[in-house]
């Protein structure tokens, strides 16, 4: 991803994701007390890189995101990006890194999904709206 991203088309999500590089992750890091991360999707259609601002949670050396587009009935953007692209670009504080990222399995989700409640609670009220079962996503860095 050598070309510079295209930030969420979202305008707060944008404002947090400039504050947030601007500052080396130094500003932005936290979002109301939750820890966020950013992360660098290639477009689908388009090819283009695209980023986002995510609440994140840790599962060993693993990142993990949820992709609940506060509940909606369709899956975020940048989720679809993923399945179709899982190489990505991530950004935790100051370190940015290459990444694979994968929706966690059967198995795996409710652990995890336990995991992301905890960090961000309005998860749950996402899930018991929402007329599909939201992934949480695991982010592994890149070899």
């Amino acid at each position: 991803m050598s070309q510079e991203p295209i930030d969420s088309p979202t305008k707060w999500v944008a404002g947090h994701v400039k504050k947030y590089v601007e500052s080396g992750g130094a500003r932005g890091h936290l979002f109301h007390g939750a820890p966020t991360l950013l992360i660098t999707t290639t477009g689908r259609r388009s090819g283009l890189p695209r980023r986002t601002a995510l609440i994140y949670g840790r599962d060993g050396e693993h990142y993990l995101v949820v992709a609940s587009n506060g509940g909606a009935a369709d899956h975020p953007l940048w989720f679809h990006n993923l399945l179709a692209e899982p190489r990505v670009r991530a950004q935790v504080g100051a370190d940015v890194f290459d990444a694979v990222a994968r929706p966690a399995t059967a198995d795996e989700r409710p652990r995890l999904w336990e995991t992301m409640i905890g960090v961000w609670p309005q998860y749950a009220g996402y899930q018991r709206k929402a007329p599909r079962e939201i992934p949480v996503v695991v982010i592994e860095r890149a070899g």
